[in-house]
């Protein structure tokens, strides 16, 4: 170990010795940071809290470069407990990416998986979704353990409580866990159709069998039985096709903007292709309250006269409360005029979408969808 110490402090003189010819490649990394990190790299059996010098400009590149190859490289490696909550935080901001994941796995193995359960019971509706879908990638047999009490307690938001079946789903004891309650009657409903999902695209033949005499998939507009999100996203579709099924009536453009056509009542869906996978796509439409964003949540109001206003929250205020209905509408109603008013658990978008839709159009809607994409600056 002596003589690790020894070369490691040559390769820090000489480091400083020419420090100031090395290339400005990255602007956000001190180049001493990054020779440093060089070195300790080659030394395969060198020891970061042998060396304070070393181990600050680790930490100092790791916070500089998240995300980068070598950035896993030295988490994994050295495993610093200074650098948790800085990769809990890049994992949750990249939860559907590859390296958020690899992020919240590094959690796992540091023995650091409360960070994310933390921001589960947060407040921020994000974060909590994040989070259960990155224990969901990187718990393995934990995951079940983990996440069953959101599924079984019900306090959790139905956004948290669907990511956690589908979590769960990952594992076969998790699979197991959700048949159980299933077939014990225990599932709440608005759980049933990510239930569905789940078990009846099962690979264990057992699961699938025993959950079909229990769940099925709502039929659409030709009666034919809806397939599991696992067998759509299999599927590709006719974008011009979709491009129409948009335009329908009653349809999507009813209530979603595409580059400033449509009505401007839920989100703007001009760059949806940029933000959703196909297989979160499918889910959005066809299980709309489970995947509501926290900026569309709706809400319902009854006036002292007797009047019940629905609708998207706009703005609130101590004296008003602004909702813009399905209409597209938007009404200011004074508190002290309202008798209640309170969050739904549904979302504005009708639930049953798929009744209207035969399961090719639904398909050709997706493929439109996801071509609608953020537009690259030249």
């Amino acid at each position: 170990m002596k003589f690790i110490a020894v070369k490691l402090f040559c390769y820090l003189f000489i480091i400083t010795l020419f420090a100031a010819s090395t290339s400005a490649d990255e602007p956000a990394v001190d180049p001493k940071d990054k020779l440093i990190v060089e070195t300790v790299l080659r030394l395969k059996s060198f020891d970061l809290e042998s060396s304070a010098k070393g181990k600050a400009a680790v930490i100092r590149y790791l916070k500089a470069q998240p995300g980068t190859d070598q950035y896993f490289e030295l988490i994994e490696r050295f495993k610093p407990i200074e650098i948790v909550d800085d990769l809990a935080v890049f994992s949750l901001q990249h939860s559907t990416e590859t390296s958020g994941v690899r992020g919240a796995e590094l959690l796992f193995s540091m023995q650091h998986q409360k960070t994310l359960l933390e921001a589960i019971g947060g407040k921020d509706p994000v974060q909590a979704v994040a989070a259960v879908t990155l224990i969901g990638h990187a718990g393995g047999k934990r995951t079940p353990k983990l996440l069953m009490p959101l599924i079984s307690e019900g306090k959790a938001s139905l956004a948290v409580r669907t990511a956690a079946v589908t979590a769960v789903g990952r594992t076969v004891d998790g699979q197991h866990a959700l048949l159980e309650l299933v077939t014990s009657g225990e599932l709440a409903n608005d759980l049933t159709f990510a239930a569905a999902n789940i078990l009846l695209s099962s690979t264990k033949a057992a699961i699938k069998s025993e959950a079909a005499k229990h769940l099925q998939l709502p039929a659409t507009a030709d009666a034919q039985p809806l397939p599991t999100v696992a067998e759509l996203v299999k599927r590709l579709g006719d974008v011009a096709n979709g491009a129409g099924v948009f335009q329908k009536k009653n349809m999507c453009i009813v209530c979603h903007k595409v580059k400033g056509e449509g009505k401007d009542v839920g989100p703007d869906l001009s760059e949806i292709g940029s933000k959703l996978s196909r297989e979160a796509m499918y889910v959005s439409i066809l299980d709309p309250s489970a995947a509501i964003s926290h900026n569309y949540e709706s809400y319902a109001a009854v006036t002292d006269d007797g009047l019940v206003i629905v609708g998207l929250l706009v703005s609130e205020t101590d004296e008003s409360l602004t909702l813009r209905t399905q209409d597209g509408i938007t009404k200011k109603l004074a508190k002290a005029s309202l008798d209640e008013y309170e969050k739904l658990k549904v979302s504005l978008m009708p639930q049953d979408l798929q009744k209207l839709l035969t399961v090719q159009e639904l398909v050709d809607l997706v493929e439109y969808l996801l071509t609608l994409r953020k537009v690259s600056a030249p």
